[in-house]
């Protein structure tokens, strides 16, 4: 009787093990062979973690190692929306401490991670700590500080994320960010923050360091000088270039007004603008020694040749009308240019005809500068194919042709260099960034000789005389241009420039200051550009202690 009740006992438990060892295997089969890829990725997330760290974003140089951008650790706050302990207590904190992020929080509650605010204020952590809510969290972050607004439009930003936007922190991006840190890192599943295995999946890089041909204390002085003038003048905008003409640095670069890089949040974008070469203006007599270098270039005319200005103010050559500030009978071609007189200067540049656009061509007025800035705008001179019986006239003394004020001293330096190619620069190290450009002679030595003397007599004689420095060489013309408004060219509406070179010994530096739009009247460069010459040279001579 008890063999025969244990049998079917057995045979349950036979099948009772069985069925389990049977679900057992077919479950084994279905984690290891059927879903392996699935768990293997489950296991995968629970016990390894990848981590990316961010590379330190490189700092910004002058020429001399004087830090123009640097990182700077700042605050912000964020809450866990999905561990938040109470929600509605966190709202109603933020609605009345941070009302421009309520919506934002509402609209991304079901996310892991909100920023509240970035970048905070002193009173705003304090506002938080004191509220004592533990969901509200503060971050240590890196961004960029500008300890030099005077380089600003240069620099450039970055975003809240340290990215570059404008500027060189656009420009070399990359190069300054360097490339991210990649970990992977063993955790123990159960612990969550225990690691006790960590591998480098990518070794990533550090930002590299720029430093710029920028002389830092030099575009500081020189700033000031450009704002004592518009404040003199009520000018709306100023420029100013100094540039060492044998090596093409760009020594400052200085356009104001312009932002400020510590105060963002309701920036014009105008002022963002490095307007030395965004902006392109018809800039009017400054012009002229172009064409003047055009016409000695191809023996048309010589510094003493008389030129007969007709002696008056309004003269018809070949059918057209000419005017010109004040009349001049019969002239040298260098008292043509000290004067600045447009019958004089039509009536010589007419003989060259298209040549003249070479020339121009040839002098870089039709090509960007290659310094590579964003938003650098490429000049415009009016082709012969296009040309009406005028245009040759107004090309000679400034119209009919726009380039921007880099253009201008990249110019001015080809003739400061002996007729040879200038490579304009603005990046000092890393040496590999610098523009490689093989020097060619565009000039003979007999003209650019001829046009120095042309140049320095028109400062010590002509309209430059107020640019003058005794003791030093300067080379220099000025030139006031009507703005073009609505197609039209506004009487009122002025800009005033002066170009030149100085010059003592080995020294050279080439400078070019701008002016815009001064609401007082019948004003003329040689009243508002050559004394800020004069003032931008002395600051260059005594930075640079040239004596």
């Amino acid at each position: 009787m008890t063999s025969n009740n244990a049998k079917p006992r057995l045979v349950f438990l036979f099948l009772v093990f069985f069925i389990g060892y049977s679900i057992i295997v077919v479950t084994l089969y279905r984690i290891q062979i059927t879903h392996y890829a699935f768990y293997a990725d489950l296991a995968e997330h629970q016990y390894n973690e990848t981590i990316t760290q961010l590379a330190t974003r490189a700092p910004i140089y002058d020429r001399n190692g004087v830090a123009l951008a640097l990182n700077k650790d700042s605050l912000s706050a964020f809450i866990m929306p999905k561990q938040c302990g109470n929600f509605e207590t966190v709202t109603t904190f933020i609605a009345k401490a941070f009302p421009d992020s309520l919506q934002w929080l509402l609209d991304h509650k079901d996310k892991n991670f909100v920023f509240i605010k970035r970048k905070l204020t002193k009173q705003e952590v304090e506002t938080i700590k004191n509220s004592g809510i533990e969901d509200i969290h503060i971050l240590e972050e890196p961004h960029r500080f500008y300890p030099h607004s005077s380089t600003a439009t240069i620099i450039g930003l970055t975003d809240i994320d340290n990215k570059g936007v404008i500027g060189i922190e656009l420009l070399y991006n990359k190069l300054l960010s360097g490339k991210p840190r990649t970990y992977s890192l063993k955790r123990d599943a159960r612990m969550g923050h225990f690691y006790f295995k960590k591998d480098t999946i990518h070794k990533g890089k550090e930002g590299t360091a720029i430093k710029l041909t920028i002389d830092n204390d030099l575009q500081f002085l020189i700033e000031e000088e450009l704002k004592e003038t518009l404040n003199k003048f009520d000018a709306k905008e100023g420029i100013v270039i100094v540039m060492d003409p044998q090596s093409g640095d760009i020594l400052s670069m200085v356009s104001f007004p312009h932002f400020d890089p510590h105060n963002t949040q309701q920036l014009d974008l105008e002022l963002t603008k490095n307007r030395a070469c965004t902006e392109t203006y018809e800039l009017g007599s400054v012009i002229k020694i172009f064409a003047a270098l055009a016409a000695l270039e191809e023996g048309l005319v010589t510094p003493d040749q008389l030129i007969d200005c007709k002696n008056s103010r309004t003269a018809f050559i070949d059918g057209r009308k000419v005017n010109t500030v004040a009349p001049h009978g019969l002239i040298s071609f260098k008292e043509v240019l000290a004067r600045s007189n447009n019958i004089g200067t039509a009536t010589v540049v007419k003989e060259l005809g298209p040549k003249l656009y070479d020339h121009y061509k040839r002098l870089g007025f039709t090509s960007k500068t290659r310094i590579n800035l964003p938003g650098e705008q490429v000049g415009f001179v009016n082709h012969p194919q296009n040309w009406s019986k005028q245009s040759i006239f107004s090309l000679s003394y400034g119209y009919e042709i726009s380039i921007n004020l880099l253009q201008l001293a990249q110019a001015l330096s080809i003739i400061a260099n002996n007729g040879k190619t200038v490579s304009t620069q603005l990046i000092k190290e890393p040496i590999e960034l610098r523009n490689n450009q093989q020097q060619e002679q565009l000039y003979s030595q007999k003209s650019i000789d001829a046009l120095k003397d042309i140049m320095e007599y028109t400062t010590v004689s002509g309209t430059g005389r107020r640019a003058a420095i005794k003791g030093y060489r300067i080379m220099s013309k000025t030139g006031t241009a009507n703005l073009l408004e609505n197609g039209k060219y506004t009487p009122n509406k002025n800009i005033f420039t002066c170009e030149g070179i100085l010059e003592k010994n080995n020294f050279r530096r080439v400078i070019v200051v701008f002016v815009k739009e001064s609401s007082q009247k019948r004003l003329f460069s040689s009243i508002v550009a050559a004394p800020l010459f004069e003032r931008v040279a002395e600051k260059v001579i005594i930075h640079e202690k040239i004596i």
